[in-house]
C-alpha cells in the first residue's frame, strides 16, 4: 500500500474518493465540513444529515456556492452520489440503506440519540468516526466491539486530544519507548460553572453555552481522558486525576506519582501550561546510556522525559482519521476492549429528591474519570446517561450520584446498550 498521502491523491485523482456523510451540522460539525469541502485529496464530502435542515445547507454554503438537494432515502441518496450532487437529509435512516457511504462521521455530541447513529452504521457496513467524547466515553467499549464483529473501523478522530495523544503515543511505541502516561492540556477547571455563568463567552465565540460549561466544569475533560484510558489501559491515578499546575507541561515528567506511571501508566493533564494546548506523553527511560543522550538532545535528565504536540485541530485532523480508517483499517483512536475508565456523575450544587438532572454541561452536575472497578463497586451513575434522571433522594454538593438515587428515564436506548455492556464485562468491569 502506498503512504496514506500518496494513497489519498490517488484515490482523488482516479475519482475514487472515499465519501463520507457527516452528521450533526452545529459549530463542530460546519467547521469540519469546512476543511472537507476545501478540498481534501481524495476525501469527498457527500451528504450532511441533521434535525434542522437549514443548519445542514449552511454547512454546505460555507464551502461555496452550493446547493444541496434534499434525499429522504438511501436510493435518493445513491442516486445524488453517482451525480455529483451534494445532498442533505434529516433522517439519518438515508445513510443506512445508501451504498454509496463509506464514512459516517458523527459529531451531534449526544449520546441517545449518537448510539443510534453509531450502531446503525456499524450494522450497515460503515466505518465510523466519532467527534463525539459523549457516546465514546460511556458505550465506547461495546460499540467497538460490535464495529469488530461487522468488520468495520470503529473510531474517535485525530485533533481532538485523544486522538493527538494516541497518535503521538503509538509513533513513540514504534520507536522502542515506553509510554507510561498520556494526557491533555488544560487552562482552567471550576467544577460550578453553568450555562449562565459562560454564556457571555459563549455568545462571543458563537459557541452553545452547555458546550463550554463542559469544557469549564471538567466534564469534557474527564471525558476525553476515558477515551484514551480506553484506547491504552492506562488509569486514572485518582477521581478526577491529578491535574497538577505547572508552566510548561515539560514539567509532567517530575510531577506525576512515579510508582503509578510505571505499575500502569496513567491518564492525566497538566492546569495553566504552556503550549497551552495539545496533548502529551511521558515516556520512562531506565537505561543511563540512552538517559545521557536524551540530555544531550535537550530532553532533560530523565529517567521521565515529556513529548508533546502543540496543537489539536478537530476540523483539519480528521481527515487523517478518515483516511486511515478507510483505507487502512486503522482506528485512531479506539476502546482496546473492557472499559478501563468512566465519567461518574457528581452534583454540581445542593440536589433535591424530585429535581431531574440535565445532563453534560447543565447546571446540576459535572463529570469526573473514575476507574471503572471502583465506579462499579460504587454503582456510579454516568455521566452520559444522567440526563432525564430523576432524584429520588436529595444529593448533597460534591457527591457522587448513583444509580440508586434516580429514576431513568424509560425506554431508552443508551441505557440498554449500557447494561449490556455492563453485563458483557462484568458488575466491576474486571
Amino acid at each position: 500500500m502506498k503512504a496514506l498521502d500518496e494513497e489519498l491523491a490517488a484515490r482523488g485523482a482516479a475519482g475514487r474518493p472515499i465519501r463520507v456523510a457527516l452528521v450533526g451540522a452545529g459549530v463542530t460539525g460546519r467547521t469540519i465540513a469546512l476543511q472537507l469541502l476545501t478540498p481534501v485529496p481524495g476525501i469527498r464530502l457527500s451528504a450532511v444529515v441533521n434535525r434542522t435542515l437549514s443548519r445542514a445547507e449552511q454547512a454546505w454554503q460555507q464551502g461555496g456556492d452550493i446547493q444541496p438537494t434534499l434525499v429522504h432515502d438511501g436510493r435518493a441518496l445513491d442516486d445524488a452520489v453517482r451525480r455529483g450532487v451534494p445532498a442533505m437529509a434529516e433522517d439519518p435512516a438515508a445513510l443506512f440503506d445508501a451504498e454509496s457511504i463509506d464514512v459516517v462521521v458523527e459529531a451531534t455530541g449526544t449520546v441517545e440519540f449518537g448510539a443510534d447513529v453509531v450502531q446503525r452504521s456499524i450494522a450497515s457496513g460503515k466505518h465510523v468516526v466519532l467527534v463525539n467524547a459523549e457516546l465514546d466515553s460511556t458505550l465506547g467499549p461495546l460499540l467497538r466491539a460490535r464495529a469488530e464483529q461487522a468488520g468495520v473501523v470503529y473510531t474517535n478522530t485525530d485533533g481532538d486530544e485523544p486522538g493527538v495523544a494516541m497518535t503521538l503515543l503509538r509513533y513513540l511505541r514504534s520507536l522502542g519507548l515506553r509510554p507510561v502516561a498520556a494526557g491533555n492540556l488544560k487552562g482552567m477547571i471550576d467544577h460550578y460553572r453553568t450555562p449562565e455563568t459562560q454564556r457571555a463567552f459563549a455568545e462571543k465565540y458563537g459557541q452553545d453555552p452547555r458546550k463550554v460549561t463542559s469544557f469549564a466544569d471538567a466534564t469534557k475533560l474527564s471525558m476525553e481522558a476515558t477515551v484514551l484510558a480506553n484506547a491504552t489501559g492506562f488509569r486514572a491515578g485518582r477521581r478526577g486525576m491529578f491535574g497538577p499546575a505547572c508552566a510548561h507541561v515539560n514539567e509532567m515528567a517530575a510531577l506525576l506519582p512515579s510508582d503509578l506511571m510505571l505499575a500502569e501508566g496513567l491518564v492525566d493533564f497538566a492546569l495553566g501550561a504552556a503550549p497551552h494546548t495539545g496533548a502529551f506523553v511521558v515516556v520512562h527511560e531506565p537505561n543511563p546510556a540512552k538517559q545521557a543522550q536524551l540530555a544531550y538532545y535537550k530532553m532533560g535528565d530523565g529517567p521521565f522525559y515529556v513529548f508533546h504536540t502543540p496543537y489539536h485541530l478537530p476540523h483539519i485532523q480528521i481527515a487523517s482519521t478518515i483516511g486511515r480508517a478507510a483505507l487502512a483499517g486503522d482506528a485512531t483512536v479506539a476502546p482496546l476492549g473492557r472499559p478501563v475508565c468512566e465519567v461518574v456523575t457528581v452534583a454540581k450544587r445542593d440536589l433535591q429528591a424530585g429535581e431531574q438532572l440535565d445532563g453534560v454541561g447543565g447546571f446540576t452536575a459535572y463529570g469526573l474519570i473514575e476507574n471503572a472497578p471502583i465506579a462499579r463497586r460504587e454503582d456510579a451513575l454516568p455521566m452520559g446517561l444522567s440526563e432525564g434522571c430523576r432524584l429520588v433522594r436529595p444529593v448533597a454538593r460534591d457527591t457522587l450520584i448513583t444509580f440508586a438515587d434516580v429514576q431513568r428515564p424509560a425506554g431508552r436506548m443508551a441505557d440498554k446498550l449500557w447494561d449490556e455492556q455492563a453485563a458483557r464485562w462484568g458488575p466491576e468491569g474486571t
